[in-house]
């Protein structure tokens, strides 16, 4: 294998959230890591953006939205479970291929393998059951490369690296959107290119960076009652890591219910086929998607050049939250075509903001240095747990209480209470 990143274990120290390490990453770490990122947010975001909505189309047309939403909360729910469970036993995982390669490899496999099957069913049920194992198998991928971040970059690069990982999450939606509507047709077809590129795109962060193993003699002796309980983290003991966890939840759930339900938004909420003849609601769809992208990406490199360098992370937060909540309620008072593709960009710069600082200040938050699999998989819910949520909410919002204009003063609050939270959090500046 090939070394783009040295040993860091030599190079760390102490701080109030233990062992912490020194030596910047280079280029190479931090390009492989988001291009597997970006494979792994392709594999999650085109089924739910495009391939979930059609299908469901297709095997549940009279009521595609709750069956929708119940498709993508079920699946959601497994990777609730399975981020914290997964980051746990990965930093007990003793492998001469390290703690976290392992399962970012096994869940790589696995997600490869099921997007492959989700393509030739015919069922819902078979839909259901395929989405679980891409569940599972994108959880591991997460739990590892997010507990990388804490293991192996320092303190003074974490905003920018979480710029380069935050952004793969926009372009994997813009890449998956185009992939899936232009250059391949058809739901199978759509379900194999996006496996083929989260092979593709994944494997070179496995071939290239070296994961440090894990001595079993480090280890404390195994307990059932000290894992189960571990995934408890006493916010009285902890409160940054509580209030930072609440941030994440209420913006994330916010950003969700805002973005979940958009081709249907398109389609049914402001016409956009009638509006536009000949066009698909889909196109209007990639139109939004390429705006908000654009935005993320410049908004997540300036505010992570000015986080890194000022050491301030709360005020961009909260900055950002408030940013994210004026789009959404841009949506629930002037809803049409003009203030959506406004609204976008607006979201864009919120969202970029929000991801490339909110990551670095939680990896400033963590309870202990040598559960960073454990603390994040635990941090994860808060951004699993709003995609089980959101797609329920917007179900009832847009068939029970009054329609996308409810759905979006929702979204629009939730997101404003999570991001003012964040000033809760201490010893962060």
């Amino acid at each position: 294998m090939a070394e783009l990143h040295s040993d860091l274990s030599r190079t760390q120290s102490p701080s109030p959230h233990g062992i912490q390490p020194l030596r910047r990453v280079n280029a190479g770490f931090i390009g492989t890591l988001a291009l597997s990122l970006l494979g792994m947010w392709m594999a999650v975001f085109a089924p739910i953006q495009i391939l979930l909505a059609q299908q469901m189309e297709i095997l549940a047309p009279g009521r595609k939205e709750t069956t929708f939403g119940i498709v993508v909360s079920i699946g959601s729910v497994v990777a609730l479970i399975a981020n914290p469970v997964i980051g746990a036993l990965s930093d007990r995982t003793t492998s001469r291929f390290g703690r976290r390669h392992p399962w970012n490899l096994g869940g790589l496999l696995l997600t490869a393998g099921a997007l492959f099957m989700l393509g030739r069913q015919g069922s819902v049920t078979g839909v259901i059951l395929w989405w679980i194992a891409v569940q599972l198998g994108t959880s591991a991928m997460l739990s590892a490369m997010t507990a990388v971040v804490p293991d192996r970059v320092p303190v003074s690069q974490r905003a920018m690296v979480s710029a380069w990982s935050g952004i793969t999450i926009s372009v994997g939606i813009v890449m998956g959107t185009l992939l899936t509507t232009v250059a391949v047709s058809g739901i199978e077809h759509g379900y194999r290119a996006i496996s083929i590129c989260l092979l593709v795109l994944s494997l070179p962060f496995l071939l290239v960076t070296r994961d440090t193993p894990l001595l079993p003699a480090s280890l404390p002796t195994w307990s059932w009652h000290a894992f189960l309980t571990g995934f408890w983290i006493n916010p009285r003991k902890h409160p940054d890591f509580a209030w930072a966890w609440v941030t994440r939840f209420l913006v994330t759930l916010g950003n969700a219910m805002a973005t979940v339900f958009f081709l249907y938004f398109l389609r049914d909420g402001i016409h956009y086929e009638q509006l536009f003849p000949g066009r698909r609601a889909e196109d209007g769809l990639m139109t939004l998607v390429l705006l908000y992208t654009v935005a993320v990406i410049v908004s997540a490199f300036v505010c992570a050049t000015v986080s890194d360098r000022t050491g301030r992370r709360k005020l961009l937060v909260a900055a950002s939250g408030t940013v994210m909540s004026l789009a959404t309620l841009m949506l629930a008072v002037w809803p049409g075509w003009p203030l959506a593709m406004v609204s976008a960009v607006v979201l864009g710069l919120g969202y970029g903001a929000y991801m490339a600082v909110d990551q670095a200040l939680i990896t400033q938050v963590l309870p202990t240095s040598g559960d960073h699999g454990r603390d994040l998989g635990v941090i994860n819910i808060a951004i699993v747990g709003p995609q089980v949520l959101a797609p329920i909410i917007c179900a009832i919002a847009v068939t029970r209480l009054g329609g996308y204009s409810t759905l979006y003063l929702i979204a629009g609050g939730v997101g404003l209470i999570g991001g003012l939270l964040v000033h809760r959090i201490r010893n962060v500046p």
